[in-house]
């Protein structure tokens, strides 16, 4: 029989602790079945979807692994995108919490290089980020991976298809050839395969199917032939549906970039997400996508990774994907955590054959809806506003601070206030429309921790 809950595990005390009291009792199916193997020390590959638990798998494992007196590199985590890098380091620190003294640095491109070299001086445990820049930082002399005893490839298909494997194999010939690799993938091409062999020993192979069943995922199918077509028929399912978050995905940055400036120009609320844009642009998108400030992301695939988004109401394929378990893993991002969700996707005659092909990967009969009328309708408006202010972690500010401020200093409803992120140099808040000119005053007027901070209203 698999046990399911985590005080099975030959866990630190600390983690043990930790998970508690964040209400993590009973493992994922990839947990269950990855993690006494992980925690075995033994070389593990999973393939499991976004959502499938796999991030908080090597994170223990590589916390149980780590020995906090020898102040050195001793896990690094490679990633294809900054967005994954943040998302995968923040839930590390979350569970090594109860861990006095652990030193997680994040080193991904696109961030300044200057306080990366201050910080690799200062020195650290757990490394976590994009190949590129951390072979930067290698060939210059500043990491040293002499005391590496785990080594996790995250989301490796993507890193492959970003064009990361001479970068990868690069940094594992300057790792100790005896530590743990561990792989995890959502898909499992022949290039992964030969990924595994060359970095991996005697690999143990975990598969699980997505946590999010397709069969709470409702799909329609629309037949379109020109680009036209894909606007107009977007534009009539965004009025019919009105989704208050969902995201469109196209293949490329510029279909990206294209279907963005057209429902701009059609009034709707949205943001683009692609590979070319700076790190405070994505991290503007993301967190007023994420806060409900926005309601659509139109985004490729790589740049989607790593999206931590509750309750995305629909998804869009403007394009359909060359690969059907890219597709599944598209719509697996709605209809999570046994809500319904609904895709929608757009295929012309051309691309029937990927039609097919997800039709007999998923098993299931596709037959092309018809389009409804487009109804006579404003496009759905965001509840919330985001205010900006220039004064994040390395100033001490904690969201109490700024939920204080509001609340107590100036009287709004902590109801209106929706969620606060708080980054190394700035933080956001999200709010009703009725409050914002109140916040903004007080944020602009107010002191927090003793001192006026500038704010604005981001658009």
């Amino acid at each position: 029989m698999v046990t399911t809950s985590f005080k099975t595990l030959n866990l630190r005390p600390e983690l043990t602790e930790t998970l508690d009291s964040l209400g993590y009792t009973e493992m994922t199916a990839i947990q269950q079945q990855a993690l006494p193997m992980v925690l075995e020390g033994k070389d593990v590959i999973g393939q499991g979807k976004t959502g499938s638990g796999k991030t908080a798998t090597f994170s223990l494992g590589l916390l149980s692994n780590l020995n906090v007196k020898r102040f050195r590199v001793q896990t690094l985590v490679l990633c294809p995108t900054r967005e994954l890098a943040d998302q995968v380091a923040k839930e590390i620190r979350t569970l090594a919490r109860g861990i006095h003294n652990i030193k997680v640095l994040t080193l991904c491109g696109g961030m300044p290089m200057g306080p990366q070299i201050g910080s690799l001086e200062h020195g650290a445990h757990i490394l976590v980020g994009t190949p590129g820049r951390i072979l930067d930082h290698m060939s210059k002399g500043r990491i040293s991976l002499d005391e590496l005893n785990t080594l996790v490839l995250d989301e490796a298909d993507r890193m492959l298809e970003m064009g990361f494997e001479e970068a990868i194999d690069t940094i594992i010939e300057a790792a100790p050839s005896k530590r743990q690799t561990l792989l995890f993938s959502a898909t499992f091409p022949d290039n992964i395969e030969s990924l595994a062999a060359k970095v991996m020993v005697d690999p143990e192979m975990i598969k699980v199917e997505s946590t999010h069943q397709t069969t709470t995922i409702e799909q329609r199918f629309y037949k379109v032939e020109s680009t036209e077509d894909r606007d107009n028929a977007l534009e009539t399912l965004l009025l019919t549906h009105k989704p208050e978050s969902s995201v469109v995905f196209c293949n490329t940055k510029r279909e990206v970039q294209n279907v963005t400036d057209e429902l701009s120009h059609r009034g709707f609320s949205v943001v683009e997400l692609h590979g070319d844009m700076e790190q405070r642009e994505r991290e503007q998108a993301l967190t007023m996508f994420a806060n409900k400030s926005i309601s659509i992301l139109v985004a490729t695939d790589v740049a989607a990774r790593g999206l931590d988004v509750d309750n995305l109401d629909a998804v869009f394929n403007f394009e359909l994907s060359r690969d059907p378990e890219v597709h599944v893993h598209r719509i697996g991002r709605t209809g999570r955590a046994g809500s319904k969700g609904i895709a929608f996707s757009f295929y012309n005659e051309k691309e029937e054959y990927r039609v097919a092909r997800i039709d007999e990967y998923m098993d299931i009969a596709i037959n092309p809806s018809v389009l409804p009328e487009k109804p006579v309708e404003r496009p759905y408006y965001p509840k919330m506003q985001t205010i900006q202010i220039l004064g994040g972690k390395k100033q001490k500010v904690r969201a109490g601070d700024i939920l204080g401020a509001l609340t107590k200093q100036a009287g709004l409803d902590g109801n209106k206030i929706g969620k606060i992120n708080i980054l190394p140099m700035v933080s956001y808040v999200a709010l009703e429309h009725d409050i914002v000119k109140s916040a903004l005053k007080q944020l602009q007027t107010g002191k927090m921790k003793g001192r006026n901070f500038k704010a604005r209203v981001m658009k």
